[in-house]
């Protein structure tokens, strides 16, 4: 099994003297199918297509992007699998040092907005040759949007590409009808009826809902929520109209999102070979990071119905799971249990919610007229049916594959799903597929701000909790949930957050490592709400905590244990009126100013959650009981850490992925606003369920 060419003499040894299409990459190249361009190759490789890559080109100038020459069908280009702008850029904006996509985890080997950039790259290069952009920065920026980066609402990427087409979602079987439609000779610039694709028009067509204009969402806030609230209405591919935008004069007309993927067509893709390596060229340059902690991981389905807020997921894969079938998922373990550096290890077996495998709606009719963005908030919808049970019977079917010693669930699951569950689902995965810690994310507690993210409050957070701890001193092992939290988000006042760390010191007992402050990314509620000041779907205003200060000090309260943020968790506490939370009391989060500075101001010890192993027990030998004493109450392992950095990246664009520009950004100015408040911020009362969201949806 060779590697897709990435060079000239790559394409000599084939004997080839020219490609059908091109794909360029803001990736290094990785042939593993959780990569983009590795798994979009392979598949029009299988469909016998000839596919090269060019993966990171330089591009200052034209040599890198011509070095395979004229494609005879297309370009196909992409960003990369993560947002370059979440990539490249902190939620603070500062400049990132390393790159995990990129050889040695070198930052700078690619533009900021790459999708942009390359393809007018291509442009210079080649006029004639047809553009087709997709991946995650195409997908969530082909309409009118919000960049935090420059602070301002940028037009469709489809315009300032210049490209002939956009693919949204996944895109395997749209770039397969391109391929095919342009070989049988038809015109690029007349393949307006595909799913899932966006186009330049000079004219509205006759199916499609307008969309209030570029200028009209740039010169007003309320337009702006009207339009976000009209795109989130249109993510069903069953009964969603074709919708269109005016930019200056002509139209950027968004076809319906494609039909979810059969199970038979979601095998044959992930049944197709991969090395799961890294192009050999970069083994003198350390390899790919990202790399390591994905390697030997298996994507069981797609697709997400949670709806949160900030999560971008649903409006890239759709929120109609999409399942693999437990035979083409048994057969990527046995070939993983006989890759040469498989150590008999599955780190994780799922998706970004992993007890989602295998659900569905009981009627199949009402799911195709529901506009709900999420079947879990503010409910669990009556007509999903929550049974875990295919979970249950895929684990003990790998579980019996000679050679698999261990399969870990590491992607995090949504325990408010979980808790309908009446199978062995959290038993079993307790028992045979957690390694010590379990990856939920309740974001936060206040419920004010669970409300305004579509998320479970505190009340399910805290019955998870107690569910978990049953079931672990059943079966007698000591296991650790490892919680993520959100800090800053729209609607979240300093006030939320000394609750929330209030929450931390007395239920979870340990210090949480997982927190972030939120990363406005495009085309999500929540990044409407952080520009707009309102809430798209109820029309209410929502407190935005946009200046810095406030921003530092939200975060420094959730992670106040850390000496750094003493200072700043004090201040904040001091804002809201909570002194008693200041000195060496039982319920102190810090010191007073002057005294003895202490890891944990609070005095209560915290638990580990470390380990690879399923339960934590002594160990003796080297180093003496002392010494593994010191490394158990380690959170996470170093190794553990380059993970959690990953996914913290990929979970700081908020389950999104790809983006950049030349010249940088980053350094742009966010409105000072007023200093900050801690007491409960306007619209913050809870609003009354009357729509599929929880509030009142404005008219």
């Amino acid at each position: 099994m060779e590697l897709l060419p990435i060079s000239r003499t790559d394409m000599e040894s084939r004997g080839w003297d020219e490609l059908d299409m091109i794909i360029v990459s803001g990736d290094a190249y990785v042939d593993h199918p959780a990569w983009a361009a590795a798994l979009l190759g392979r598949f029009m490789e299988s469909q016998g297509y000839r596919v090269g890559i060019i993966a990171q080109p330089d591009w200052r100038d034209l040599e890198d992007i011509t070095s395979l020459g004229q494609p005879r069908l297309f370009f196909a280009i992409s960003g990369g699998n993560l947002d370059s702008m979440v990539s490249h850029y902190t939620a603070d904006k500062k400049k990132r040092r390393e790159d995990m996509y990129s050889p040695g985890g070198r930052a700078g080997l690619r533009p900021d907005r790459p999708t942009i950039v390359y393809s007018n790259l291509v442009r210079q290069a080649y006029p004639e040759v047809p553009i087709v952009i997709g991946g995650v920065e195409a997908s969530l920026r082909r309409l009118a949007h919000y960049d935090y980066w420059s602070d301002q609402v940028r037009r469709s990427i489809l315009v300032d590409s210049r490209a002939d087409l956009l693919v949204y979602g996944m895109g395997e079987y749209q770039l397969l009808e391109i391929a095919q439609r342009l070989h049988a000779g038809q015109n690029i610039a007349y393949l307006h009826n595909l799913r899932g694709t966006c186009y330049l028009t000079g004219k509205l067509p006759v199916d499609a809902e307008e969309l209030p204009s570029y200028e009209q969402v740039v010169n007003d806030k309320a337009v702006f929520t009207t339009a976000t609230r009209t795109m989130l209405e249109h993510l069903n591919p069953y009964c969603s109209a074709p919708l269109a935008q005016p930019h200056a004069g002509r139209w950027v007309v968004q076809n319906p999102p494609p039909e979810p993927l059969t199970t038979a067509q979601l095998d044959e893709i992930y049944d197709l070979p991969f090395q799961r390596r890294s192009h050999p060229s970069y083994d003198g340059q350390g390899g790919i990071p990202g790399l390591a902690p994905v390697q030997f991981s298996i994507v069981t389905h797609r697709g997400c119905f949670g709806g949160c807020s900030f999560c971008s997921l649903g409006m890239h894969q759709g929120k109609f799971i999409q399942n693999r079938s437990p035979g083409s998922i048994a057969r990527e373990a046995a070939g993983l249990a006989r890759h040469t550096d498989f150590k008999g290890t599955i780190p994780d077996v799922g998706a970004p919610s992993a007890n989602m495998y295998g659900l569905k709606g009981k009627d199949l009719e009402i799911c195709r007229h529901c506009r709900r963005s999420s079947c879990l908030y503010p409910g669990v919808c009556k007509n999903l049916i929550a049974d875990h049970t295919p979970s249950v019977r895929l684990w003990r079917r790998l579980r019996q594959i000679p050679g698999i010693r261990h399969v870990f669930v590491a992607s995090g699951i949504r325990y408010d799903l979980l808790l309908r569950d009446r199978s062995s689902y959290l038993h079993d995965l307790c028992k045979y597929h957690v390694s010590g810690q379990l990856k939920i994310a309740p974001e936060h507690v206040s419920e004010r701000v669970t409300h305004l993210m579509n998320k479970p409050g505190h009340t399910e957070y805290r019955r998870f909790i107690e569910k978990f701890k049953r079931v672990n001193q059943g079966i007698g092992k000591e296991q650790y949930l490892v919680p993520y939290f959100i800090s800053a988000h729209p609607g979240c006042s300093l006030t939320d957050n000394v609750q929330l760390a209030e929450f931390v010191r007395d239920q979870l007992q340990y210090y949480p490592e997982q927190v972030q402050n939120f990363t406005p990314t495009p085309m999500t509620i929540s990044t409407c709400m952080y520009y707009t000041g309102m809430d798209p779907v109820s029309g209410a205003t929502v407190y935005v905590p946009r200046q810095p200060q406030e921003r530092r000090m939200q975060r420094a309260l959730l992670q106040y244990r850390h000496r750094a943020n003493h200072k700043m968790a004090r201040e904040a506490l001091q804002i809201c009126h909570r002194e008693d939370l200041i000195g060496s009391g039982p319920k102190a989060l810090v010191k007073a100013p002057g005294s003895a500075v202490s890891q944990n101001a609070s005095g209560i010890k915290p638990k580990s959650a470390a380990g690879t192993g399923a339960s934590r027990t002594k160990r003796k030998g080297k180093g003496g009981p002392a010494a593994a004493t010191s490394r158990s109450t380690q959170l996470v392992s170093s190794k553990d850490r380059t993970k959690e950095s990953l996914e913290a990246r990929a979970k700081g664009s908020q389950h999104q992925v790809e983006g950049r520009k030349t010249g940088g950004t980053g350094n742009s100015k966010i409105g000072m606003g007023n200093p900050p408040k801690c007491s409960d911020p306007p619209g913050s009362k809870p609003w009354s369920v009357k729509s599929g969201r929880g509030r009142k949806r404005s008219k």
